[in-house]
């Protein structure tokens, strides 16, 4: 692994800072258009992004039958990942939604052992009893904003799903052939949902972004996906997953900090809601560190297991 320098450690914290504006990016005070056609719209604009740079590159796109449907298939669960995420920030506010999606490393906590059928770790338990304890202050400071925090928390699921998938995915498939398939099924699934949307007729739906929601919309594809996906693998060369996973926890920090600073006193929460807040990054930042460690002391052990016992004369 190469040596992380200066400039690296600035980029990583650029890329979370990124994908800590997406909400702001996606907020109702910017773009006016649903959430339903936000999403449409970044998906449609990744994946012609993303098939103009592979037929540029001239990079072969085959991968077999099978592993092509559940790729796309995990796109659908991006669709509903990002169609939850900003519908919470709709219904709510940013900050809402971001602590929201805080609790991603709870459920992945909860998904990776039953997916990978290994046994749940004590401090998992122990995290997750912490989560929950801030989710509950959070709904007692701020149940008018309830709806939001639960959407928030259903896109934090979606979320933790599907990268647990994607951590099969990448063992066999190049990071840009996945992120193209899967931005095709997450716009399939999206133009379907907007097709049953409507003929029910639930809600007349604004079509064409205006000139500045354009702007928004197309940072939101080109720079938060199709740019700050890549550079995040790319540093993966270069910092350990730990270090990574630690970094990208400062996300909804990130994005709670510009979107008072963007906002100003709509984005401003009671007093009870930041305890819960930091209760529930507190586990956070917890679980990369106590995983870490587990690792190391289950090393440690399988080391000394391994040594043989000299017995004295």
């Amino acid at each position: 692994m190469q040596k992380p320098t200066f400039k690296d450690y600035l980029l990583l914290h650029l890329i979370v800072l990124i994908w800590g504006f997406t909400a702001i990016l996606g907020d109702k005070r910017l773009v006016s258009l649903s959430s339903l056609m936000v999403v449409f719209y970044r998906t449609l604009i990744t994946s012609i992004a993303l098939g103009i740079w592979f037929g540029w590159a001239k990079k072969s796109l085959q991968i077999p039958k099978n592993d092509f449907w559940k790729i796309l298939g995990t796109g659908g669960i991006i669709a509903v990942h990002w169609l939850l995420f900003f519908g919470a920030a709709r219904v709510s506010n940013v900050s809402v939604c971001l602590v929201g999606l805080a609790t991603t490393t709870f459920w992945t906590s909860l998904l990776e052992p039953l997916f990978h059928k290994r046994k749940f770790r004590s401090f998992q338990i122990f995290l997750g009893v912490v989560t929950f304890a801030g989710i509950f202050q959070v709904f007692r400071a701020e149940f008018h904003y309830a709806e939001g925090f639960v959407l928030g928390m259903l896109s934090a699921l979606a979320g933790a799903l599907f990268s647990v998938f994607n951590s099969k995915f990448i063992r066999h498939y190049d990071q840009f052939t996945i992120t193209f398939y899967e931005m095709i099924g997450a716009f399939l699934t999206i133009t379907l949902f907007s097709l049953i949307w409507g003929i029910t007729g639930l809600e007349t739906l604004k079509l064409y972004p205006t000139d500045w929601e354009w702007l928004w919309i197309s940072i939101l594809a080109l720079v938060c996906t199709v740019f700050a996906y890549p550079m995040g693998v790319r540093l993966m060369k270069k910092f350990s997953v730990f270090a990574v996973n630690l970094t990208v926890n400062l996300e909804p920090v990130y994005g709670i900090l510009l979107a008072f600073l963007i906002f100003g006193e709509k984005e401003k929460m009671s007093a009870n809601f930041y305890v819960g807040a930091s209760v529930i990054l507190l586990a956070v930042f917890s679980y990369p560190i106590l995983m870490y460690l587990s690792v190391q002391r289950k090393k440690r052990n399988q080391l000394l297991a391994s040594t043989p016992v000299v017995e004295k004369q």
